[in-house]
């Protein structure tokens, strides 16, 4: 069953439609049973729970992988049943920062499932960060495999949408607090969607590279300009969100950035030494391309090959 992608795309799929249930059944027992004021505590518990459930079936097949499409499917996912479970759309001041919110995060979010799912094989492969781990560390892989590898990031992600939950919440209490949109919410929403429409274009271009140079270095398109041209959209959609959220508040939370930061460090600090290395394992190129390329910011060092 694990060898067959169709399989194991069913089994990823039931394992989110479950995660979604229990996700909404926690977040009502906050409410109901346990008296849990505010929405934001009620959907970080209820988070902390759906992803718990994500990494027990991973650890029943053997395979973290069954996570990584969380990271894109969580907050358009959060964020849409607030807006219903709440009744926002009840209203007749729905406010137009919110649609944009959700309209760069389902943008962001469908981009990056589809590259998940083209990318995804079966759920007798896992991705290779992982297996390292599991290697490295045995004696403490889960420990590794649930705080490191599936709640470190949700806690990342929930913490990035942060100010969009914070704009719902407002919409929920205290809808006419809230400003309109601004020439800051439009600059947000084009930063989110930009990199989002960067991402795309990068992952295009690396895997049509991937098709017709095998075990090269791609450094074609974007990939000329930046080593990790898709990291850099990952990191200004966040950054847009924060943006369009404060910018519609009615004081300036400085501090609904700490997500969109957290993942920044996240991916300067973790996850392109992680790749770099095994790409400089394998390719012995890649050293000359990191001379001349910088990391993120489209900033060539040095044109001479």
């Amino acid at each position: 069953m694990k060898k067959s992608r169709a399989r194991s795309f069913l089994i990823i799929l039931l394992t989110y439609v479950m995660a979604t249930v229990i996700g909404i059944a926690v977040y009502n027992i906050c409410g109901s049973l346990w008296e849990i004021k505010g929405i934001i505590p009620r959907v970080f518990i209820a988070d902390t729970v759906a992803t718990l459930f994500v990494w027990l079936v991973g650890v029943r097949f053997r395979n973290s992988s069954v996570y990584d499409p969380y990271w894109s499917v969580a907050p358009p996912v959060i964020m849409t049943i607030l807006v219903f479970r709440l009744n926002l759309f009840s209203g007749n001041a729905f406010p137009g920062a919110l649609i944009l919110i959700l309209t760069a995060v389902w943008t962001w979010s469908v981009r990056l499932t589809a590259n998940w799912a083209y990318t995804f094989k079966d759920l007798g492969k896992q991705d290779w960060r992982y297996t390292k781990f599991h290697d490295d560390f045995p004696g403490i892989w889960q420990l590794i495999n649930f705080f490191g590898i599936h709640y470190m990031p949700s806690l990342i992600v929930f913490f990035a949408m942060l100010p969009g939950l914070m704009v719902l919440e407002r919409m929920h209490t205290a809808p006419e607090s809230l400003t309109g949109i601004n020439v800051w919410t439009v600059t947000g929403f084009i930063i989110s969607t930009g990199a989002a429409a960067l991402q795309l274009v990068s992952d295009l271009q690396l895997h049509r590279f991937r098709k017709l140079n095998n075990g090269k270095v791609c450094e074609t398109g974007l990939w000329k300009y930046a080593r990790h041209p898709n990291y850099t959209g990952e990191i200004l959609m966040w950054w847009g969100i924060f943006l369009m959220g404060i910018s519609v508040l009615p004081s300036y939370y400085w501090w609904a950035g700490a997500g969109a930061l957290l993942n920044t460090l996240m991916f300067i600090f973790i996850s392109i030494p992680l790749m770099e290395n095994r790409q400089l394992s394998n390719k012995p190129e890649y050293a000359s391309y990191r001379e001349r390329v910088s990391a993120l910011t489209f900033f060539r060092k040095n044109t001479k090959k």
